[in-house]
Formats: structure tokens, C-alpha cells, sequence
């Protein structure tokens, strides 16, 4: 798709900025986005430590008004960067779940403990929000209450922000690609869980953390849903035949990809596995870990 312009004014008082950070991993860069139509906005993820973003955002903003709130949906460097920098610029405070650490579960917390889990890739280890948000917390705001919603799965404090029957869902749910879980921040197991718990929710359409707006949400989420349950069969018929370690696994679900690719599915493949033996579907010799060797387990049916 072709790369919109940085500043786009999306319907009745939402303006997205986009930062110029493009990769592979971040589509056409990072979407902040300002909210309201008084004299006082919310932006929801600053971006990165960018200097040229930041005034980006302020230059957007209409004469007169100001930032008085910046939610941060989790805090990955493309999104939490620039919370600093533009909290001193405006005077706002920082609101989001929590650190970088913050909302991992149990297992992630005692793999990241005691065992070579890799990963932490773009995570922004700095980040520290001024007031910190329980999941369902109403924020009134001046462009009308915002909730937020914990939802784990691309990262442990990963948030989504609804308002005004739309959500804002960050790198949880994106319409150009599947979400990285890169272990032990990223969870699939709280992935699947995150999705269902946004399915009983009616808001639609999605503002995704990279590229465009899905304006159906609920099909989206299911269809991310089906393309996880998918990946998870395809690890479990390719141990069918042998064990096999994280790399050539990965190779045997997703076939030749080029190195920075196979990387991040090895990430994701990492994540199904962390979940399948939880399941007690697989096993892990000698323990779980990204250089383990992985097998069925021998209880499978």
C-alpha cells in the first residue's frame, strides 16, 4: 500500500500522525493518533524518539489547543519513545499499563528468570508511565472517556483504548500483518485470550498501531484467530515425523524465508510452543528453552 500522508485527519476529531520509521516490521511507520475537537487532545502513542515526529504532532494539533493526555499502548520503543520528550514538551502526563516487565504472566516471568528465552527485540526498557491503568479503567479525558482494556499477547503491558465505538489496538490486532509474539514478552497463549476477550466487545472499526484503519473488526480478530490455531497444527504434524530445534522447525512450518523473516517466525514459533507445552502437547529436552529440542508429547492422541 501506498504510504499516506504523515498527517490525516481520519473522521470527526481524530487526526493520525505518522512517524517516519518504515520497516518491515512497522509497515509505513508508526500511527499516533490525536483525539478530540476542543481546545485540549489525547494522543495515544507519541512514537518513537524522534525529534521531526514530535513536531509533526504539535504542528498538527489546530491553533490554539494543546495535549492534555498520552496513553501508550505498550512500550516498544516505535511507540513509547517519544512519551518523554513530548510529556516535557506539552506539560501531559504519560498513561499506560505499566513498564516493559509489567503484565507478564507467571510462566513468562519464571521463563524470563531462569532459562535462554532470546527475544527482546525493540523493547523500551526506560519507559515509565506517570499514572499507571487497571484493565476496564475509565479515563476522562476532554475528548470524552477513553477505557482501557489490558491486553496481553504482543507484549505484557500492551493496551487497547476504545472510544467512541472504535478501538484503538496497537500491535494487537493489525490488518496488513499478524502480530510478532516474541517470548517472554509476547504470549500466545494471552494472544488468543486478548482476541476473545475484544470479540465481546462491540467496537468497530480497529486504528491499528501501523497501517490503515480495519473497519471490520470482529472479522479480523477471527481471522487472526484461525491463522494461530492454524500455525499451532502445523508445528504439531511437522514433530509428527521427527523432533527437531527452533530453527528447523521453523524452516518445516514456514518454509525458505529470507534471514530477518525467518527470525521473527521463529519468534512466533517460540511462542506457539511456550503454549503447546503448557498444554502438555509437546515436551522440551533438556528444558524449555530457544535452544531446546522439541518433541511430541508422548501422551498426545
Amino acid at each position: 500500500m501506498e504510504r499516506p500522508e504523515t498527517v490525516s485527519m481520519l473522521t470527526t476529531g481524530l487526526i493520525r500522525v505518522i512517524a517516519p520509521n518504515p520497516s518491515p516490521m512497522t509497515y509505513w511507520g508508526t500511527n499516533s493518533y490525536i483525539l478530540g475537537t476542543g481546545a485540549a487532545r489525547v494522543l495515544i502513542d507519541p512514537g518513537p524518539k524522534d525529534s521531526q515526529h514530535q513536531q509533526a504532532m504539535l504542528n498538527a494539533l489546530p491553533h490554539g489547543t494543546v495535549i492534555s493526555h498520552i496513553l501508550v499502548t505498550h512500550a516498544h520503543k516505535d511507540h513509547s519513545g517519544g512519551a518523554q520528550d513530548l510529556a516535557q514538551a506539552t506539560g501531559a502526563k504519560v498513561l499506560a499499563f505499566g513498564d516493559a516487565r509489567s503484565g507478564r504472566s507467571e510462566v513468562m516471568t519464571q521463563l524470563a528468570a531462569t532459562t535462554q528465552m532470546g527475544g527482546g527485540e525493540g523493547v523500551d526498557m526506560t519507559f515509565e508511565p506517570d499514572v499507571l491503568l487497571k484493565d476496564g479503567q475509565q479515563i476522562e479525558t476532554p475528548a470524552g472517556p477513553i477505557t482501557a482494556l489490558h491486553t496481553p499477547g504482543h507484549m505484557g503491558n500492551h493496551l487497547c483504548f476504545a472510544w467512541n465505538n472504535c478501538l484503538f489496538s496497537g500491535d494487537l490486532i493489525m490488518g496488513w500483518s499478524s502480530s510478532l509474539i516474541s517470548p517472554p514478552d509476547g504470549d500466545a497463549a494471552a494472544f488468543r485470550d486478548s482476541c476473545h476477550k475484544l470479540l465481546m466487545r462491540p467496537d468497530t472499526p480497529l486504528f491499528a498501531g501501523h497501517g490503515a484503519p480495519v473497519e471490520s473488526g470482529h472479522a479480523r480478530i477471527n481471522a487472526l484467530l484461525v491463522h494461530r490455531a492454524k500455525r499451532e497444527q502445523q508445528i504439531l504434524q511437522a514433530l509428527e515425523y521427527k523432533s527437531m530445534d527452533l530453527k528447523t522447525l521453523t524452516k518445516a512450518v514456514y518454509g525458505n524465508l529470507e534471514s530477518f523473516t525467518l527470525k521473527a517466525a521463529a519468534r512466533n514459533t517460540l511462542a506457539h510452543l511456550i503454549d503447546l507445552k503448557e498444554q502438555s502437547k509437546i515436551e522440551a529436552t533438556p528444558n524449555l528453552h530457544e535452544s531446546a529440542v522439541f518433541s511430541l508429547a508422548e501422551n498426545k492422541v
